[in-house]
């Protein structure tokens, strides 16, 4: 089982969140994150939304430095 991650630091917000998830399931990985989204950032729970999510996961451990993006 490879452990996977979603890390905010990825994705431009007003709030600048740096919270990363790490699991060793997806289906965890996937609740937690949802949670996180929808009580921090407000989004809503949908099934678009979930696949959105799960399409950001990544195999590993988040790195400790958060990544530049070009066009971060």
């Amino acid at each position: 089982m490879t452990r996977k991650y979603i890390d905010c630091r990825e994705v431009p917000s007003d709030s600048n969140c740096t919270v990363a998830i790490a699991a060793d399931t997806d289906q965890e990985l996937l609740e937690a994150a949802v949670q996180h989204a929808v009580s921090v950032h407000h989004h809503q729970d949908t099934p678009e939304f979930r696949e959105m999510i799960r399409g950001a996961f990544h195999e590993g451990t988040p790195p400790l430095e958060a990544v530049q993006h070009a066009n971060a």
